[in-house]
């Protein structure tokens, strides 16, 4: 069985010549080489290639039968993290589930409503989210390889709190999932301590590596998803993109596609989705590619456009702006459901044409019209097409873009699997709060914003 996912070059050849091409198969041998004999940079970050197939069995089955606990207990199940501890598990579970679950009646549910916490600061946003809990069964993720990453860190300190005060020290314990390293951290201390089910973040998997380990299955389960599907799309996609040569894999033309665009001057990659399901998937995504390539002066910038509403937004700059970006568009052939064009008595919009006509199809001619659009205004468009949305292909999705993005960044010659500038903003939040250590830190930062104020 192959691959789900599909890379469709027909309309990259105004863009991109033969010989450019030949002349980048070496380079990508070599960065092929790299990565599979563990000689490259960040070598120790390998992990999530051999994860599919190699994964913890009975992890796995404890993480289902954790899952099937939860979702017979609980009406809401929160997922505390950032980055690479949330993004993954909100990409698949926003993808694969019901849009409006909150709303369905209980019997209809396949799982408890799925709530995201510490990825901000926002006040108001966590006071309504505890608002929100009134009267409702709650359990709990958290999720942090060391547990001192302060937005989940703070978000977890509040939640546990309230936790504690709803249902007692004793019950909250049994209603807390730790998922952090496996011997050492802050996260690890506190679970070992409270008598937490822990689960366990592998040391060589990176975070925005990480959806297809502990940190993204367990709540993909509890939303009701396979993870063996997802597991098993991912299997045949890690088979498939082994192939060395450039003319076999098409997850290295994908990320030899970017390396030439990169090359040309194009300085903005925009994934452009035609499924609203997918919005959380692009965000998953930018973190993906912005964190792996984005550092020594170099890296294509990620952004992300959800078509045809953002036509209306952002349309007339990608057709006729900067020509500084180029297209990958994600496309979705069928929809889990069909919905018809109604006729009108009227016809006084006009559409009667369309009577009769499934939105899909409508969905795919606004595609095409797009794709031939932005091409002839200069805009390179590559295309990734899958037939449906389901666990197998967003397993399959998912591996393509860790692989082509493993094998771009060493392509560019960084490491793709650091992220050394995240750091930067931490010690000096850090120092303005006060913590201790950073005093001296601290003053030179108020002197700073005092100059500027």
């Amino acid at each position: 069985m192959s691959s789900p996912v599909s890379l469709n070059l027909n309309y990259i050849a105004p863009f991109v010549a033969d010989h450019e091409w030949d002349q980048l198969r070496p380079a990508v041998s070599e960065a092929h080489r790299r990565l599979h004999t563990g000689n490259g940079a960040g070598a120790d970050f390998l992990g999530w290639m051999d994860l599919p197939d190699k994964g913890d069995h009975e992890e796995l089955e404890r993480i289902e039968k954790t899952a099937a606990g939860i979702c017979e207990h609980a009406d809401v199940f929160i997922v505390i993290g950032i980055g690479g501890s949330s993004l993954g598990a909100k990409a698949v579970i926003s993808g694969l589930s019901h849009s409006f679950h909150s709303f369905l009646q209980p019997k209809k549910k396949n799982g408890p409503d799925i709530l995201f916490l510490g990825e901000h600061f926002g006040s108001d946003y966590t006071a309504e989210l505890l608002e929100a809990l009134a009267g409702k069964n709650v359990y709990v993720n958290v999720i942090s390889k060391s547990g001192t990453t302060t937005e989940p860190a703070i978000a977890f300190r509040i939640v546990k709190t309230w936790m504690e005060k709803t249902y007692g020290k004793g019950e909250a314990k049994k209603r807390i999932i730790a998922t952090t390293d496996r011997e050492k951290g802050a996260l690890k201390t506190m679970a070992n301590a409270e008598g937490y089910e822990t689960f366990v973040v592998p040391d060589d998997v990176g975070g925005r590596y990480s959806v297809l380990t502990p940190v993204g299955l367990l709540p993909i389960a509890v939303g009701g998803i396979s993870i063996r599907d997802l597991l098993a799309g991912a299997r045949e996609a890690s088979y498939e993109y082994t192939e060395e040569r450039l003319s076999h894999n098409q997850a290295y033309q994908y990320a030899a596609f970017r390396y030439l665009m990169y090359q040309k001057g194009k300085q903005i990659e925009l994934l452009s989705t035609y499924e609203p399901k997918l919005t959380d998937f692009s965000g998953w995504w930018k973190q993906l590619y912005g964190e792996s390539e984005g550092k020594d002066g170099k890296g294509l910038f990620p952004a992300s456009v959800a078509f045809t509403s953002d036509l209306h937004s952002m349309g007339q700059y990608v057709q006729e702006g900067r020509r500084h970006l180029f297209e990958t568009v994600l496309y979705i052939g069928k929809s889990r459901n069909k919905i018809q064009i109604p006729r009108s008595d009227g016809d006084e919009d006009g559409l009667d044409f369309l009577a009769g006509e499934h939105l899909d199809a409508i969905n795919k001619k606004a595609y095409q019209g797009t794709m031939l659009a932005h091409t002839d205004g200069s805009v390179p468009n590559l295309i990734l097409e899958m037939e449906q949305l389901n666990a197998f292909s967003m397993g399959a999705l998912i591996y393509f873009f860790e692989k082509a993005c493993a094998l771009s960044g060493y392509l560019l010659g960084v490491n793709p699997f650091d992220q050394p500038g995240v750091e930067s903003y931490k010690q000096n939040m850090y120092a303005l709060l006060g913590k201790p250590g950073h005093a001296k830190r601290r003053i030179e930062l108020e002197e700073r914003l005092n100059e500027w104020e």
